[in-house]
């Protein structure tokens, strides 16, 4: 078989690779797999470029053995005379700094445009995963029940089916993500609550679990204290304990087990929520007879534009959520455009829900008493007014500081300046009627008095001033043989300049809000 005859070398070829790619090979590109075989016995044997033949090869023993070995050498003329020693690659890709969340809930209001939707989105980027933990949703305007939201049972075929939303799905998903980290979910007993679906660990194995992000866009398009009732309502019962490093999470029931146990088929609703694998077994059993609750690492993000076509929010709303005026937090610098010189820091999932004095034994308030001194002072101008604060204010006051674990005065003070942003300001709306105190003052221009001196110095610090407060949210893009200290972005006291605008719109339209 010196001459190419194609029939020959296919069939002979066909039988002899036993390789299913070797064997592709020579049956379907039969031509060229012979013209290559040629130039490289050719080569190897030293023929004359013009004596070559695409249709002839030399199958002699010597041609063979000669093509051999200087195969042999070619490839040993490739081969380092020593193997390279192992070394550890470290990951180039600088992890952004984390930023603790005091409640699982935001809103994000500010003008159209500012980039809210995308700021979740970008979050959600964060964790490399992010198609498996983004969620978005478009709130519609004729949403009035939590069935809209989380799903609703039917009976349109006679037997009851439980109708899923992709929200649900989402939340199932995110406890999946739980059950897979190594967390052991299980049900456990106690005095005050019985029997109960908990989430049992230890620090290093939560700390890898990712976040979970839902965006309802556009959230106030309906009455949000109607579709978001049951959520509102259960996510006050999270319950976090810690044990020194070991910790469990409890929560009731978003979706209760008396509807699940009312569906005919609930197989089909497993399957539905992503819990069809074996290793879900125990975990849907479970499901079945607590409910599925909401899971830990599931943080919603409400963005907000207030207008005519929109609705407002009762402090019931306020109260259980993470208020942002966008623009003041996340600002949009023209100059920053093209080269930013900041970046958000990652948001991640609350740790704690009630405060106690280990929280904040490493921080600059280690008792807590200044923080209880502060919100008291702050409290005392809301005295009998509609926005006067209680014991939920000032634990989540306390959790905001355990979250942030300030080292300093300026930072606990930054700390309580971005509360009066989330938590009190949003509070506050009315007429001059509405705004004044008990003794018939101003509440806004007292609230500036006893701010200016609990916030002290950073209520009085001017753009480059060295007692500016730092930014908890963002820092500044720097090299990275950067100082911690090189990183943090020093910007004026937010409250300030919220409780001014506030002052001058109700000066100009005898109505004011902290909404932008």
């Amino acid at each position: 078989m010196t001459r190419y005859v194609e029939k020959e070398w296919r069939d002979n070829g066909s039988k002899y690779f036993t390789d299913l790619i070797l064997n592709s090979m020579i049956t379907v590109q039969t031509k060229p797999c012979f013209t290559t075989f040629s130039k490289i016995i050719n080569w190897a044997t030293e023929k004359d470029f013009s004596d070559y033949d695409d249709n002839v090869i030399d199958l002699s023993s010597e041609s063979l053995n000669v093509t051999i070995e200087k195969i042999e050498n070619l490839a040993l003329s490739f081969s380092p005379n020593e193997h390279a020693k192992k070394k550890r690659i470290i990951n180039a890709v600088k992890p952004l700094e984390v930023q603790l969340l005091s409640k699982p809930f935001l809103l994000l209001a500010g003008i159209s445009g500012t980039g809210k939707t995308r700021f979740v989105r970008e979050q959600a980027k964060t964790s490399g995963q992010f198609a498996e933990t983004y969620c978005l949703t478009s709130v519609r305007p004729d949403w009035h029940e939590p069935s809209d939201l989380l799903g609703y049972i039917s009976r349109l075929n006679g037997a009851a089916e439980y109708i899923t939303t992709d929200v649900l799905q989402f939340i199932a998903k995110a406890w999946r993500a739980i059950a897979d980290s190594g967390l052991t979910v299980e049900v456990q007993d106690s005095e005050d609550q019985g029997e109960r679906l908990v989430v049992a660990g230890e620090r290093d194995t939560l700390d890898k679990v990712l976040s979970y992000w839902l965006c309802l866009d556009e959230m106030n398009l309906a009455p949000v204290e109607q579709y978001f009732a049951d959520y509102l309502s259960v996510l006050e019962t999270r319950e976090w304990c810690w044990t020194g490093d070991s910790f469990t999470y409890s929560c009731d029931a978003l979706l209760k087990p008396a509807t699940i146990n009312e569906v005919a088929d609930k197989e089909k609703l497993r399957e539905a929520l992503g819990f069809e694998g074996s290793q879900y077994d125990e975990l849907w059993a479970d499901i079945c007879q607590y409910g599925l609750g909401i899971p830990f690492n599931l943080l919603v993000a409400g963005t907000v534009n207030m207008d005519e076509t929109t609705h407002g929010f009762s402090r019931k709303v306020i109260d259980r959520a993470l208020s942002f005026d966008f623009g003041a937090f996340f600002p949009n610098d023209y100059n920053d455009f093209f080269t930013p010189t900041s970046c958000n820091k990652r948001l991640s999932y609350p740790i704690w829900s009630n405060a106690c004095t280990a929280d904040l034994a490493d921080t600059f308030d280690v008792d807590g008493t200044k923080t209880v001194a502060f919100l008291s002072a702050v409290n005392a101008v809301l005295k009998n007014t509609p926005f006067e604060l209680a014991f939920r204010a000032l634990n989540e006051l306390l959790l905001a500081v355990a979250s942030s674990q300030p080292q300093d005065d300026l930072t606990l003070k930054a700390v309580w300046d971005d509360f009066m942003m989330c938590k009190v300001l949003p509070r506050i709306e009315g007429d001059t009627d509405k705004l004044t105190t008990s003794n018939r003052k101003d509440l806004l221009e007292e609230l500036s008095t006893v701010l200016s001196d609990q916030l002290a110095p950073i209520w009085q610090a001017e753009q480059g001033d060295k007692n500016q407060r730092p930014d908890l949210y963002r820092e500044k893009i720097v090299a990275d043989s950067a100082t911690e200290e090189e990183k943090v972005l020093r910007i004026p006291c937010r409250s300030k300049a919220k409780l001014q605008w506030m002052s001058e719109r109700l000066v100009s339209a005898t109505f004011t809000s902290f909404w932008p």
